[in-house]
């Protein structure tokens, strides 16, 4: 275990599509994470951004544009990229400062304003970036990763685009309940089997959207949290970002192909599972500790494969966890009670924070109609291109 810090505030800017800079919803999420703190913006130490590549130059220095959006006070400024993950490698980066006494007080913001439609590369033409090859020489969009991985399921463990459907109807419920998601209506199995085809066997509604969104949390030492009157804050005891030991041997986006340095032999758990195990490992707990979990859903088939990744069951059990209501609220460890990226969208640099956000909420016992009972223990888990893996464990 490498040390805990406190979430002394948590902030949110509602996800949809708003039309605005990406900075107007940063701005909004961390004045939302100080209020919650009880910390002005000239009490904090040290801004860390989450980037957000596609809007142009002032994404790429999300901290100082953050800051200088809030108004400069002379706070140290980071800014992080790593695709997916790149909130969580922003409170990494914010609890490393922590821990090593370099600030007491840390803002983490991730927001973005995302394009219509599905993701794709920036154009012209750079054969030696994999991310830009998957799609000129495999014409891999993602809706086609995904429907590959499901297809790969379907059979390999025997899933039914039935159990695709019921992670959908799952997580719009939560979804429901959630004030900053943007979809907030309830989803029925056959309103799934309705929308079209995307990408077969996968429809509309079993691939998540993308979205305008920000999320913002204020990080401190527990001891500092203490002294401004918080005597039980939410604690993040772990944080993982691993990269692959060893090649995949399904395909895996970006890379058409990969290499490893490790000698052949018997392969341990894959990439995946390994960013949870490390989670698990830091923290001291498994599994079995866990009171909920967000993961992250970019389609419905690759919910059930975080459930086995995450190790609340064995590979190919993740259907029957669900048919089982054990990942629904009310249930025995419930998966995205936020309502997910299905409820939400894609704002890749927030949406890792936004995780964090939804823990700290469950933890504090102030989720409204999606609380989680008892909740005392919550997991969060993404994956980025290029090898970047993320989880969060945050406790109270």
């Amino acid at each position: 275990m490498t040390g805990e810090v406190a979430v002394l505030g948590a902030g949110m800017h509602p996800w949809g599509k708003w039309g605005r800079s990406f900075v107007e919803y940063g701005t909004k999420a961390a004045r939302a994470a100080l209020a919650d703190a009880g910390l002005d913006w000239p009490d904090i130490a040290s801004v860390v951004g989450a980037n957000t590549v596609r809007c142009g130059y002032p994404g790429q220095v999300a901290g100082a544009t953050f800051a200088g959006a809030l108004g400069w006070q002379g706070a140290r400024v980071t800014s992080v990229y790593a695709a997916c993950a790149s909130g969580a490698r922003a409170i990494d980066t914010a609890r490393a400062q922590i821990l090593s006494g370099m600030a007491d007080t840390v803002l983490v913001v991730g927001a973005d304003a995302a394009p219509k439609g599905f993701f794709a590369p920036s154009g012209g033409d750079r054969p030696d970036d994999p991310d830009w090859l998957r799609f000129r020489v495999l014409g891999a969009t993602n809706p086609a990763y995904f429907a590959l991985w499901a297809r790969r399921r379907m059979a390999v463990y025997g899933d039914t685009p039935e159990d695709f459907a019921a992670v959908k109807v799952k997580n719009a419920a939560a979804g429901a309940a959630n004030p900053h998601a943007r979809y907030r209506s309830p989803v029925t199995a056959e309103e799934v089997a309705a929308s079209p085809v995307v990408a077969d066997p996968l429809r509309l509604l079993d691939i998540c959207a993308t979205s305008d969104g920000a999320a913002a949390l204020v990080l401190t030492g527990v001891d500092f949290a203490r002294r401004h009157g918080v005597a039980d804050p939410v604690r993040i005891r772990a944080v993982s970002s691993v990269s692959p030991e060893y090649p995949r041997t399904a395909l895996d986006l970006p890379d058409i192909a990969t290499d490893s340095a490790v000698a052949s032999g018997a392969v341990p758990d894959a990439f995946r599972p390994s960013i949870a195990r490390a989670a698990y490992e830091e923290a001291g707990i498994g599994p079995e500790d866990l009171s909920l979990a967000e993961v992250y859903d970019l389609s419905t088939a690759l919910e059930l494969e975080w459930y086995e990744d995450l190790g609340l069951c064995g590979a190919g059990e993740g259907a029957r966890l669900l048919r089982e209501g054990a990942t629904a609220l009310g249930g025995r460890v419930p998966v995205n009670p936020s309502g997910g990226l299905a409820s939400f969208g894609e704002a890749v640099p927030a949406q890792a924070i936004a995780q964090v956000y939804e823990l700290t909420q469950q933890l504090r016992g102030r989720a409204g109609d999606r609380q989680v009972a008892g909740a005392r223990v919550g997991i969060t888990a993404n994956q980025g291109l290029f090898g970047h893996g993320s989880s969060v464990i945050a406790v109270r």
